[in-house]
């Protein structure tokens, strides 16, 4: 693996993957994709090892979601004890990781469950449309749609529409950022934060990470091309700001941004600069770098540093200002972590 100084666990958790995962997505015909897509993890052990899901106490709904031209689903996790008290909870319309082509859910639903679990808030996970059948810009106006179908019912699931964040990771932060704008120029409904997990932002992938960790062992270069040339419809899209957010001459007035990335990723100067750019523009933003860890790592509750940012990510959604929210140190993350409920108060 390079130069990657990566922990024992690591290195275990990123053998795992490779048995969960498909091979090689660039070789893999459409119809493995598909099939990748709407199964369910064969070894139960494997699953569990990586993901960890906590089922206890969450409770998950299915609901269908009206788009232009057809509908997705959105899967909704919270917690069974909300239910019974009062107080509204922070909502996190989670947009998955991908690519914009592959979507599995049964491990976006293993994430979801551990967010809520951890965060205290509710999660909805938006099954947009995929490449290459949908092209951009349908899975951003599929993930927007969703987002204005949220805010409608967020009294129906007691979620405070003042609290509503958007998250992704890697091409799914890609879609928070872009239905962020459309929010702001398409005077939709406010957006607390958003929570950016590498970010893809500049889809001309000229960045010196993107050589640097080119060979990255959960993320390459040669996968980035290939689903950038899957999304586009043609190679001018990649210049538009909500295929490339960090092309966009307007960062203001855009929500509040809490940005993580691995050291170990070719995504990192996409999150770095993105994080960067909206401080120019005076949109409150903070990057936080994760030592050690690779592209993908917060899919993984066994990756040194999970909690860590979990926690981080929980005090955010839980009202702290975005410049406000840090690493917790050691003792801090020990003793939170026994109690996680208690970081949404």
């Amino acid at each position: 693996m390079g130069d990657y100084v990566l922990t024992h666990k690591t290195k275990r958790i990123l053998k795992l993957r490779k048995a969960v995962d498909i091979e090689d997505v660039t070789t893999a015909s459409q119809q493995e994709i598909d099939e990748y897509n709407r199964s369910d993890i064969k070894s139960k052990r494997t699953f569990c090892s990586l993901y960890r899901p906590v089922t206890r106490d969450i409770l998950k709904r299915t609901f269908i979601i009206p788009v232009n031209d057809g509908a997705i689903t959105g899967y909704f996790f919270e917690k069974y004890k909300d239910r019974s008290v009062s107080g509204q909870s922070s909502l996190i319309i989670l947009f998955h990781e991908g690519g914009w082509m592959l979507g599995n859910m049964s491990k976006c639903g293993a994430f979801c469950s551990n967010l809520c679990n951890v965060t205290g808030a509710s999660v909805l996970a938006v099954d947009f449309r995929l490449a290459p059948k949908f092209k951009f810009p349908v899975p951003v106006e599929d993930c927007y749609s969703a987002f204005l179908w949220a805010c409608q019912g967020a009294r129906y699931w007691r979620v405070d529409p003042d609290k509503i964040y958007l998250m992704g990771s890697c091409t799914g932060g890609n879609l928070a950022a872009a239905v962020s704008r459309l929010a702001r120029d398409r005077k939709g409904p406010k957006i607390a934060g958003q929570i950016l997990i590498s970010p893809v932002t500049d889809c001309r992938m000229r960045t010196e990470s993107y050589e640097k960790y080119k060979d990255c062992p959960s993320f390459s270069v040669k996968e980035m091309e290939f689903f950038i040339r899957n999304y586009s419809r043609e190679p001018k899209d990649i210049l538009d700001p909500l295929f490339s957010p960090l092309l966009a001459k307007d960062n203001s007035r855009l929500p509040q941004t809490l940005v993580f990335a691995a050291q170990y990723d070719p995504l990192y100067d996409d999150a770095r600069l993105y994080s960067q750019t909206l401080v120019q523009a005076e949109t409150p933003s903070k990057f936080l770098e994760m030592k050690g860890m690779f592209h993908g790592f917060l899919l993984y509750p066994s990756t040194p540093g999970w909690m860590d940012v979990m926690l981080a990510i929980a005090s955010f959604v839980g009202g702290r200002a975005v410049n406000d929210v840090e690493i917790m140190s050691d003792s801090e993350r020990r003793r939170l972590s026994r109690r996680p409920q208690l970081i949404v108060q």
